[in-house]
């Protein structure tokens, strides 16, 4: 049979840290002791339960266009479990000729030294968590390299790399507009294809959160938000650099494909403690079967049912077509090519208009947040900016 031609990708987490920042919410974990061989050998069974456990319904026709080590910190993994894991996935899928292969790093010297070892092992494609090029901002959100060894590490992986891409986080305790552009600036001199530019945003959970409820520090107020907002889309739209998401910016075919997989809500696996995936799967419907797949969130709880013969799956469930709308509109209203009307029909089977609340359309339309024609609905840059706001508008009440 031959390979089914939609997109899939898929998604590995490592879910281990030398240290927690304060501002990170996704499920990493900080342990003195890691029994790597393990680990690598719970990753490679994953992978192939899930294969088996999904293959019937049409998930083993697909060809794989992406993999993303996500994490967690996985430049803390020996290049040959990255290599083990990527042979796998090819072993079990076909891979697409211009595949992606992403892998998270943080730049510190020891694991910057891993890099020629990650290129050996298939990775073709960096992203460094750089966060700030100023050592006082570095100190608070609780980095553990400093300015110079960032640097060094960009220019590792211009080295090793053909594609890489490194973040900042901005709108940090008494940042300046100016101060911003002189950092972004001192990017743009370190960047080749991609930048990723993140808010600070406080979440629930982390070691900000109390910090930041009991006035240890206070954010940049909505004004000037909005004007670091602004300042980074101008300077790097300058730059050659647009945003392409409401967060990341590129050249022309610079673009993260494993994220705008997720954004024009394709297909993923995802493998690893807490890992979530989207398959479509074939059940002889017209719109094929969604599920929602999600992994034990407990590193050694995901790794003991692995080692029992059991898959780390904790929970798969259908995806209702109310929650697909949601999905497919918050996630694709984040890109600034928008939403083809054709993804509705295909995702919903039907158009924007009949599904999203037709008086919040026209407001959102109206206001200049939004726009929709024949073939596409968009946020302008202005709906991107608030778009959970805008979300609210369009999205029908009884959606959920």
């Amino acid at each position: 049979m031959p390979p089914d031609p939609r997109p899939f990708g898929i998604y590995v987490h490592w879910p281990f840290c030398r240290s927690k920042c304060p501002y990170c919410d996704f499920n990493s974990h900080v342990r003195e002791k890691i029994a790597a061989d393990a680990w690598e050998a719970g990753l490679l069974a994953d992978l192939k339960r899930q294969k088996a456990r999904f293959e019937a319904a049409g998930l083993g026709t697909r060809a794989v266009s992406s993999i993303f080590f996500g994490g967690g910190t996985p430049s803390l993994m020996a290049p040959r479990t990255v290599a083990a894991v990527i042979e796998t996935i090819a072993h079990l899928w076909p891979l697409t000729a211009d595949c992606e292969i992403t892998l998270e790093a943080n730049p510190t010297s020891a694991e910057a030294e891993n890099f020629a070892g990650y290129a050996a092992a298939g990775v073709n494609r960096l992203s460094i968590g750089v966060q700030a090029l100023e050592k006082d901002a570095l100190g608070f959100l609780g980095r553990t390299h400093d300015p110079e060894e960032a640097r060094r590490a960009i220019g590792l992986a211009a080295k090793h790399f053909p594609r890489f891409s490194f973040d900042l986080i901005y709108a940090r305790p008494n940042q300046s507009t100016a101060a911003w552009e002189a950092e972004l600036k001192q990017a743009l001199d370190l960047a080749v294809g991609h930048l990723s530019l993140y808010q600070l945003t406080i979440e629930p959970g982390t070691a900000f959160y109390g910090a930041h409820a009991r006035g240890d520090f206070a954010l940049p107020d909505d004004a000037l938000a909005g004007d670091l907002y602004e300042a980074t889309q101008a300077l790097l739209s300058a730059a050659g650099l647009p945003a392409y998401e409401i967060s990341n910016h590129a050249r022309p075919g610079q673009e993260s494909r494993h994220n705008l997989l997720y954004w024009r809500y394709g297909d993923y696996l995802g493998t690893g403690p807490g890992a979530h995936g989207r398959l479509t799967l074939d059940d002889g419907s017209p719109l094929g079967l969604k599920r929602a797949t999600r992994a034990h969130k407990a590193p050694e709880t995901w790794l003991a049912a692995l080692e029992r013969g059991e898959d780390g799956l904790t929970e798969t469930e259908s995806v209702a077509l109310s929650d697909r709308l949601i999905e497919l509109t918050m996630m694709g209203l984040r890109l600034t090519e928008g939403i083809p009307v054709a993804r509705f029909w295909r995702e919903i089977g039907q158009p924007p208009e009949s599904t999203l609340d037709p008086t919040g359309l026209s407001r959102m339309i109206d206001g200049g947040f939004l726009t929709l024609t024949d073939t596409r609905i968009a946020a302008t840059l202005a709906g991107r900016q608030r778009l959970n706001a805008l979300l609210t508008q369009i999205l029908p009440e009884d959606a959920a």
